[in-house]
């Protein structure tokens, strides 16, 4: 059977503050203090207890703590995805601005599902997280429920919202697209093409700016448009562009909704013979590392990830402590990196 450092089995109990404060020769509060406070301490006492601890392998417990302070120290963080570069880079922000005050990160992969968000929301609750950071402005109705109900306070990522009272960090999807959708315009280029996947909220704000601005240009027309639910890959990207050379032959530019589809709608048009941008412009969307080394390199939107990240993480803190913010809403813009594929 296995011991522990205490010498005791691992059936016969969980490693106890009094044990820690036994060992140390100190009453279980001054034990407590030394590891919660240790600045209320001498250096002295610190080391006993620090010894005790260590050599006990004694885990604070972090439920007991969080009722006794009113404060769980833990923020859950859910985001759609943990292999999209977005998202690593937004989870990156978060944790350097949370490290400050030294909170613990519950990550969550909603996989785009609402069922998953859910499921996630209703588990970390259970660890009553002082706060949560949530990707996108929309969800079921069953997690706004949960959410309105639990009073946690929530700051929500990657885009705007209409509602002055919402805590929002990000930037207009729907201005982003139009943005690149206005770009091509007046580059000359008439037939415009949007290609679409996964169909997340995101995305779809960002199809909604694109067919303002071709509307506007007197140019909408649905054979432009290829929108699948399918994850974005390049492999796919490649696909989609046989796709809307199929249904739209004088196409003369291609929005994707996302760098990977443009980076494999780059390949496809390479295969093919068919010179970017002088036959066909690609852009995409992200400003991902390897869309400035394309060949040509990629027109695309660059997007405040990190930032983003740091700036939510550091506004929900400011709310949990009780401060009045500014603002409620922080728009951190959006960047149009004019290259060589358009």
């Amino acid at each position: 059977m296995t011991k522990t450092q205490a010498g005791k089995s691992r059936a016969s109990g969980r490693i106890t503050l009094a044990m820690v404060a036994a060992k140390a020769g100190v009453a279980t509060m001054t034990a407590s203090r030394a590891i919660t406070q240790p600045e209320m301490v001498s250096q002295a006492l610190r080391d006993r207890v620090d010894a005790a601890v260590a050599e006990l392998g004694y885990v604070p417990n972090r439920a007991a703590r969080a009722l006794a302070s009113s404060q769980s120290k833990v923020i859950a963080v859910l985001v759609p995805s943990l292999s999209n570069a977005v998202f690593t880079e937004v989870l990156a922000g978060i944790q350097d601005a949370l490290d400050v005050d030294d909170y613990q990160i519950l990550i969550g992969n909603t996989r785009y599902s609402d069922k998953e968000e859910e499921k996630l929301i209703n588990t970390y609750l259970q660890s009553n997280p002082d706060g949560m950071l949530l990707s996108g402005l929309t969800h079921s109705p069953k997690v706004q429920q949960i959410l309105t109900t639990s009073r946690v306070p929530v700051v929500s990522m990657m885009d705007m919202s209409t509602d002055p009272e919402q805590l929002t960090v990000g930037f207009s999807q729907f201005q982003a697209g139009y943005a690149m959708t206005r770009y091509l315009l007046d580059k000359g280029h008439k037939r415009i093409g949007f290609i679409g996947a996964q169909l997340d909220e995101r995305t779809l704000r960002r199809a909604e700016g694109y067919r303002k601005a071709m509307q506007e240009a007197g140019r909408a027309d649905a054979k432009l448009e290829v929108m699948v639910g399918e994850p974005s890959t390049i492999a796919l990207g490649a696909e989609l562009l046989g796709r809307m050379l199929a249904q739209a032959p004088d196409c003369d530019a291609i929005f994707c909704c996302n760098d990977d589809l443009a980076h494999g709608a780059i390949y496809q048009c390479q295969r093919r013979g068919i010179a970017v941008p002088s036959q066909l412009a690609i852009c995409g969307f992200n400003d991902l590392p390897a869309s400035a080394w394309m060949n040509p390199s990629l027109t695309t939107i660059g997007t405040p990830r990190y930032r983003i990240g740091f700036e939510a993480a550091t506004l929900l803190r400011a709310v949990i402590k009780g401060e009045q913010p500014a603002t409620r809403q922080i728009d951190l813009g959006f960047t149009l990196m004019a290259r060589e594929s358009a």
